[in-house]
């Protein structure tokens, strides 16, 4: 049984199926990529992995318990951080604030108005703060204006606080949209240099299939709310049904 258990999840918006008798284990410690064409499924399936959408039917269930019905924060205290498609920071804020919010509602599970006042007073909080930046690389811009960086840079700072909430299992939302390919090569090795480091088990979402064979240890292809193939990339790259899904080549004109 994997760290991550979906069961014959299905969603519908009115009359459009989302989501059909979605079925996915995702084993512990592993990298893990969502795959599909536009429209088959792999966003909505991972708002409901964060509690953001509650399906119609089937269940999850995270290290043995159930996610349905718990609120993103819930969640989020389970053992679970999502990296978003646009990068969720506080541009506002400088890097070392931004790093500081989750620490401490990692801590006290909720970050209160009152909290914020006292963000550097607490000098385990720094600490934890400054370890995770050194792992990010990103010490020497504590000081920086979070919104006046690169996405490259913004990416980096997202999935350091998300790394600062200590989670076993990271979930990725198209974490290189947008990215200059050398952006999207830095990415890949810090990700890479993550898993190395951390016991902790990685979902992602991504179109680009450079970033997928680069990570993932096994691939799930979606289309059309329901689970296509699932296998190693290796036999998944030259698989007709998924060349099928992506390309509307059939077997035979394959």
């Amino acid at each position: 049984m994997g760290i991550l258990e979906v069961k014959n999840v299905g969603k519908r918006f009115g009359g459009l199926q989302a989501l059909g008798d979605v079925n996915l284990s995702v084993a512990e410690n592993t990298v893990h990529a969502i795959i599909g064409p536009n429209g088959a499924g792999k966003s909505t399936l991972l708002n409901v992995l964060v509690g953001k959408l509650i399906p119609d039917t089937g269940s999850v269930m995270f290290d043995g318990k159930s996610v349905l019905g718990r609120k993103p924060y819930e969640i989020c205290q389970m053992g679970i951080s999502r990296v978003f498609q646009t990068p969720e920071i506080f541009g506002d804020l400088s890097v070392m604030e931004n790093m500081l919010i989750p620490c401490f509602a990692k801590r006290d599970g909720a970050f209160t108005a009152n909290g914020f006042m006292n963000l550097f007073k607490d000098r385990e909080m720094v600490e934890r703060a400054e370890s995770v930046l050194e792992d990010m690389n990103m010490i020497d811009k504590r000081h920086m204006h979070a919104a006046s960086m690169s996405r490259g840079d913004k990416r980096r700072l997202e999935i350091g606080m998300c790394l600062s909430q200590e989670p076993r299992l990271l979930l990725l939302d198209e974490p290189t949209a947008g990215m200059a390919r050398a952006d999207t090569n830095n990415t890949i090795d810090l990700l890479k240099q993550i898993k190395e480091d951390r016991d902790i088990t990685i979902a992602i979402i991504e179109h680009d299939m450079h970033v997928v064979f680069s990570l993932a240890e096994r691939i799930t292809v979606l289309a059309q709310g329901t689970p296509l193939v699932e296998d190693t990339p290796d036999k998944i790259k030259g698989h007709p049904k998924v060349r099928e899904a992506y390309l509307g080549e059939t077997q035979d004109a394959a």
